[in-house]
């Protein structure tokens, strides 16, 4: 059974920092590349870091560059986001999210989300 469980939401001051974190279990996660997105009221769900570990390239979105750092930690089955200098435009719901393939099956999963709130 695959199972994405997000953890480390919650409010948050602006300028404050956060980590988020989402351990896997059901798939090999060693092959399945991870990525997180966030989902704000009333907005589509946005890519924030994808492609997490895969040979340093991860990619971030514009808008957390250089606030934001995604890692993986393959013999844990975890991926985490740092969130530092938080903004209240980064008030979302945040999702793991892995995609992999099995004999050219694709699969994709999703967390149930954990939220952020950055608010004085």
């Amino acid at each position: 059974q695959v199972q994405l469980v997000e953890s480390g939401g919650g409010l948050v001051q602006p300028g404050g920092s956060l980590r988020l974190s989402c351990a896997a279990s059901g798939f090999t996660f060693s092959s399945a590349a991870m990525s997180w997105y966030r989902q704000a009221p009333g907005a589509e769900r946005e890519m924030v870091a994808g492609t997490i570990g895969a040979g340093g390239t991860t990619k971030y979105a514009d808008s957390v560059k250089g606030r934001f750092t995604a890692s993986r930690d393959n013999a844990k089955n975890t991926v985490d986001l740092q969130m530092n200098s938080l903004k209240p435009e980064d008030t979302a719901v945040y999702y793991c999210n892995a995609r992999w393939a099995v004999r050219n099956v694709k699969y994709d999963s999703w967390g149930q989300g954990t939220q952020v709130t950055v608010s004085s």
